[in-house]
């Protein structure tokens, strides 16, 4: 892989992170306005949600950045080390936790999705949670593989 090749995943790894730092700053607070508006008795929901969703903020950043890292060993030719197994373990935590984070959260979407027509906030945590899961079952079958390859690596160095 060439060094564009992993300067163009390392931008859109930085881009990927800016449009969540702006719905963090610009939008979760309204969308704990709206759930602290939507049931008034219960003014505790605004906290719980904003807290669900910049709890899930901090393993997304955590995961970028282990897919930076991991950017990093494949320009200094150490894709295949005990390094880049590490990044993708971390990659696959990350993505577990995400799923976690907005599965605990469900029932506070449950509550907002019934004061909205059409119930967007389901679907959203529920599309969020699938595609944490998915990343972390993928980046669990890198590793995986990666471990092989470097245990191949390994035996074939001992044998020659």
């Amino acid at each position: 892989m060439g060094r564009g090749t992993t300067l163009f995943l390392k931008l859109a790894d930085i881009v990927i992170g800016i449009p969540i730092l702006a719905f963090c700053i610009f939008l979760v607070p309204r969308i704990g306005n709206f759930a602290a508006e939507s049931y008034p008795d219960m003014t505790y929901l605004k906290s719980l949600v904003m807290i669900d969703m910049y709890a899930a903020a901090i393993p997304f950043y955590m995961a970028l950045y282990q897919a930076y890292k991991l950017l990093t060993y494949m320009d200094k030719n150490q894709a295949f080390s005990v390094l880049s197994v590490n990044a993708l373990k971390n990659i696959k935590y990350c993505a577990i936790s995400i799923s976690a984070i907005y599965l605990l959260g469900m029932p506070l979407y449950y509550l907002m999705a019934k004061n909205v027509d059409p119930p967007s906030f389901m679907p959203f945590g529920s599309i969020i949670i699938f595609a944490s899961m998915v990343i972390a079952v993928f980046a669990a079958v890198l590793q995986r593989l990666l471990q092989e390859v470097i245990r191949m690596k390994s035996d074939n160095e001992l044998t020659i």
